[in-house]
């Protein structure tokens, strides 16, 4: 079983990564962190952590920087970049960092599935030992492609995608276009568009509100909530 550690400043996005990374067989959350100080902590605490999804924007600083000192502090774990952080130059840094996936908000499960499971790949090719030959030199940097997710449509902004995924995730229940959009600041149609959009991708639901006269009111909730 490949123990996992959560890093996200928002909570409610960790326990949906966590409740996709439980989805995926061979892997378990050994823990959730909010902060850079908090992901150190359960580092030192946790009898053992093979993997660590990692966001960039902590409340304490950056994610490159956890990563930094968790090197110093001679933590070997493995680190998956997960973070709405885009620029050439923190993509470079993970790099750099050692990093073996970079994966950029927002992204639904089959995103994530597909990362896990390049890493899974990446392990069983490792765990053999010894010397390798090219091709299986080739192998194990193949074992870490994966599919990316579709780009997004033109009119689509990654920036509102962002917000609007966030509104969703953190909704107590099904929001309509409408309160999307008083939440975002975005226009009503914006908000329609990106919340479609999730729907057709499968990280949200529609729902139907029916009132009195006329159509029903579409509705949307995050697919992971019951």
């Amino acid at each position: 079983m490949i123990e996992v550690l959560v890093v996200d400043d928002d909570t409610r996005v960790a326990r949906v990564n966590a409740a996709y990374v439980e989805k995926v067989p061979g892997f378990h959350v050994a823990g959730e962190a909010y902060s850079a100080a908090g992901a150190l902590r359960l580092l030192a605490a946790l009898p053992r952590v093979d993997l660590v999804l990692m966001d960039h924007y902590l409340p304490d600083g950056t994610g490159l920087a956890a990563v930094q000192e968790m090197r110093r502090r001679g933590h070997p774990t493995d680190v998956i970049m997960v973070t709405a952080a885009r620029d050439v130059s923190t993509v470079q840094a993970a790099m750099r960092h050692g990093a073996v996936q970079y994966l950029v908000k927002p992204f639904g499960f089959m995103g994530l599935r597909a990362r896990l499971e390049g890493y899974a790949r990446l392990r069983r090719t490792l765990d053999g030992g010894g010397e390798a030959e090219q091709a299986e030199v080739d192998r194990v940097f193949g074992a870490l492609s994966a599919p990316s997710e579709p780009d997004l449509p033109r009119s689509h902004s990654p920036t509102t995608a962002e917000l609007v995924r966030r509104a969703l995730m953190r909704a107590e229940g099904a929001l309509s276009a409408q309160e999307t959009a008083a939440l975002t600041g975005v226009s009503r149609q914006t908000a329609q568009r990106h919340l479609k959009l999730l729907e057709r991708t499968g990280r949200a639901r529609l729902t139907l509100r029916y009132g009195g006269a006329g159509r029903p009111e579409h509705r949307y909730v995050w697919a992971t909530r019951p």
